[in-house]
């Protein structure tokens, strides 16, 4: 556990002491979309007793013999060192019910927590043979932090949802309704990604190796081949790079995901590693969950937009700039409108009558006044 003993694993790293968070609110690491949304949900009257009763449709019951009867379950006799990370990160977390773990024979690298009554967590051989200690501590971290958000419910109802489209696909109105939800889900669950990456980070707190976690995933098992600031630097040209229609094929190819892309998880990692917010958790002061019954939908709401604003207000990608744009007035946005596609490129209008400048507003000469995003 946070104690300094070391556990067996994949490849040995002494384990090191880590904070607790007694008492810790999810509402503490996640993502202001993901937050609104579950503190919406729970303000619901009836909303568990909604749930129970759709158990009873939902696979959750065939799910948990499959996994009993076809993968190994987690124990100090099985996987001996991740019955370990989980018990540490439940203790971190302050989970006091240690959900089963489950490993499965699959060489893709994955893991998920699903469930409605108790979560389950659900890991493959693939990610287990691919992540170091610290690197599976934050897996195994991100996973509970799903647990402590109720990230399970959803997760479950998403694959339900998710695989009778498929068997509906024939009703014409029928598919399309369902996946309008299945749309809409997904478009959470990449943001309770985002959250359940900061409770991963919680749990290890050690950035870098979260950082290696999410470059395997991306690459494999290859570290001498890749480097974590060219890694990230792919994240800020897929952000920044190209023009409208480039922005559209990303929101096309975005769509059918239930995760953000892996770069993208690793520069909003980083970003919110370096972040006041961050600081302050690790502090100490961060949100109670006996406080959570006290939160307020308009607060949660107002939050995320927020955040919203200014993402588009920061963000570099050609459509996220046109929508500043459009509210905030840019004077030079008709000639651009002109310029058709071309005109809404990631790199600032040239002034006319000549090429820019050094120093001139919205230029760069050295390769170091771009910000960094983050390490992998």
């Amino acid at each position: 556990m946070a104690d300094g003993r070391e556990h067996d694993g994949p490849e040995q790293v002494p384990s090191r002491q880590r904070r607790r968070f007694p008492g810790i609110s999810s509402r503490a690491y996640e993502h202001p979309a993901d937050r609104s949304a579950l503190v919406a949900l729970r303000k619901l009257s009836g909303f568990d007793t909604v749930f129970k009763a759709l158990s009873g449709l939902l696979p959750e019951r065939s799910l948990r013999l499959l996994f009993l009867s076809d993968s190994v379950r987690v124990s100090d006799r099985q996987f001996a060192h991740l019955n370990d990370m989980l018990r540490d990160a439940c203790y971190i977390l302050d989970l006091e019910k240690v959900p089963p773990m489950y490993v499965t024979q699959d060489p893709r690298p994955n893991a998920m927590c699903i469930g409605l009554d108790e979560p389950i967590i659900v890991v493959t051989t693939g990610l287990v043979e691919l992540l170091d200690e610290e690197e599976m501590r934050a897996v195994v971290g991100h996973e509970v932090g799903h647990a402590l958000s109720g990230h399970a419910v959803y997760r479950t109802i998403l694959l339900f949802l998710t695989s009778l489209a498929v068997r509906v696909a024939w009703i014409p109105l029928g598919n399309f309704a369902i996946m309008a939800i299945v749309t809409a889900l997904r478009e959470w669950f990449r943001k309770s990604e985002l959250s359940a990456d900061r409770a991963g980070l919680l749990v290890g707190q050690d950035l870098q190796a979260s950082m290696r976690g999410l470059m395997k995933i991306a690459g494999g098992n290859h570290l001498h081949e890749m480097n974590v600031d060219a890694f990230l630097e792919q994240a800020e040209e897929y952000e920044s790079g190209g023009d409208l229609r480039d922005s559209v094929l990303k929101i096309l190819n975005v769509l059918p995901r239930s995760h953000p892309f892996t770069t993208v998880r690793a520069a909003e990692l980083k970003e919110w590693a370096g972040s006041r917010d961050y600081q302050r958790l690790m502090d100490g002061h961060y949100p109670r969950r006996d406080e959570d019954k006290d939160t307020s939908v308009r607060d949660s709401f107002r939050e995320s937009a927020s955040a919203y604003a200014s993402q588009v207000k920061s963000s570099k990608d050609p459509l996220m700039k046109l929508v500043s744009d459009l509210t905030g007035g840019a004077g030079d946005l008709g000639d651009r409108m002109r310029r058709g596609f071309g005109g809404f490129t990631g790199s600032a209008p040239k002034p006319p009558g000549g090429p820019e400048t050094p120093g001139a507003p919205g230029t760069s000469d050295a390769p170091g006044d771009r910000p960094p995003r983050g390490d992998v």
